[in-house]
């Protein structure tokens, strides 16, 4: 149990950004702030807006601090990001966009002398995805600039150093398909070596340790009456998986869903993990190992809102027996380039005169089979857990009941990330209940699943 009142947490998702006070004794949320988390093209390469997400983090903790009121800090954000630090404590190089797409000539010098699967768990992955493809890009292509390099920050480290002046590095970040940690020894990859950058890289903290206080020149700006500490901080999807690790026995499954579904099969299976299908040994705050496979799901989503209109449930629900007849299918991938086929491009099959609502109900089937296909591929077992966005998609969840045979349970709230980063400064889990979907029982549901399969 906290000693605090109330917990402000900074949580930096791909595509928004949000400051959230919750109550530490009841883990309820008491105020939220939002803000898009736009991407500057450039110069030198697309990267991300960080003085604009400062400013939005400063003003919301500014308007924050005397109502309600909070006397801590804990912070998430995506992975997939670091911040390279100079010897003045600013950023040597923009913080780098993961989906920019580098010179060929560049991703085959990195191939050359990335470390296999089977030291990292780690596959390899479009653009900057990999982080450590991230840092050899800047390094090879801004050499003047990288040799400012002082200090290597991963992205939640990064506003914890804003806020707190120290420096550190976390596990969750570093072992989500970086290519730079050793999951199973807890240690750096050779990778660290091979960049030269094992001397800048910041000592390692657990995401739970209070790596400092606000800084009295922000504390100051931000009218903070007294020291507020300020938490490591914890990879966003990690952030999500925490509050079921507590008092909740093993074998399970998490499915986070956001702008990317992450599928963590607690008690899974290492072995099964494919190198090729975007499967990956994901690090908890514990420093566990928990195998896990993904997809951009929730960008995905997107794309088809921008397509095919809102989705309407009881519609959709109701042209799922002529998409089963019809053999309607959505195949991957929506977005290319990663996910369980990564080889694929998006297309239809048996389209031809089909309605809107027809698209979307095989669209909520092919959310099921991607995220079926992804906790097979982790070795998942028991039950199934979905947070996030998907969690209040009724059909899916019931498509992935039905295709699983398994209980699915839709956990209520929207803010799963933020609520994980809070449980680090010692916040009660608020009460969720989660609602068990009734699952799909067609007739065709196996013959589609398999016909849908063999195109794959």
């Amino acid at each position: 149990m906290s000693n605090f009142e109330r917990i402000a947490v900074l949580d930096i998702g791909k595509t928004n950004a949000k400051v959230v006070i919750f109550d530490a004794a009841s883990g309820a949320e008491i105020e939220t702030r939002r803000m898009p988390n736009r991407v500057l093209s450039g110069p030198p390469y697309p990267h991300y807006d960080v003085e604009a997400l400062w400013s939005f983090l400063i003003e919301s903790l500014a308007a924050f601090a005397t109502q309600p009121g909070f006397d801590a800090i804990s912070i998430t954000t995506h992975g997939a990001a670091a911040a390279l630090i100079d010897a003045d404590g600013q950023l040597a190089l923009p913080v780098l966009d993961y989906e920019h797409l580098y010179p060929e000539e560049i991703q085959r010098a990195y191939d050359a002398v990335r470390p296999g699967f089977a030291e990292t768990f780690s596959p390899r992955l479009s653009g900057g995805l990999n982080l450590g493809a991230q840092i050899h890009y800047q390094k090879t292509a801004f050499p003047e600039e990288f040799s400012r390099v002082r200090t290597i920050l991963t992205y939640p480290q990064y506003w914890a150093y804003k806020l707190s002046g120290i420096a550190a590095n976390e596990v969750t970040s570093l072992g989500c398909h970086t290519d730079l940690w050793r999951p199973d020894e807890g240690a750096y990859s050779a990778l660290v070596d091979v960049l030269g950058v094992r001397e800048p890289m910041a000592p390692v903290h657990s995401a739970f340790d209070r790596v400092g206080s606000v800084l009295p020149e922000i504390a100051s700006e931000i009218s903070l009456s007294r020291p507020v500490p300020v938490f490591c901080g914890i990879h966003d999807s990690n952030a999500s998986l925490l509050p079921y690790l507590a008092g909740r026995e093993a074998p399970f499954a998490v499915v986070s869903t956001g702008t990317w579904v992450i599928n963590f099969a607690v008690g899974g299976d290492i072995d099964r993990l494919d190198k090729a299908r975007d499967t990956l040994a994901n690090v908890d705050a514990y420093g566990r190992i928990v195998p896990s496979a993904r997809f951009m799901g929730g960008r995905e989503f997107e794309v088809l809102t921008g397509e095919l209109g809102v989705l309407d449930q009881e519609r959709a629900r109701a042209a799922l027996p002529g998409v089963f007849e019809k053999r309607l299918m959505l195949l991957p991938n929506i977005v290319p380039g990663s996910g369980p086929f990564p080889g694929r491009q998006r297309e239809w099959a048996n389209d031809e005169g089909v309605s809107a609502d027809e698209r979307w109900a095989a669209a909520c089937l092919y959310f099921a089979l991607m995220t079926e296909t992804c906790l097979g591929l982790a070795g998942a077992k028991g039950m199934i857990l979905v947070e996030g966005p998907f969690a209040l998609n009724p059909l899916y969840l019931s498509l992935l009941s039905g295709l699983t045979e398994r209980d699915v349970v839709a956990v209520p709230g929207s803010t799963g990330t933020s609520q994980g980063a809070a449980l680090l400064a010692g916040v009660e889990p608020a009460a969720r209940k989660g609602a068990t979907a009734v699952a799909i029982d067609h007739h065709s549901l196996a013959e589609y699943r398999a016909d849908w399969l063999g195109r794959t």
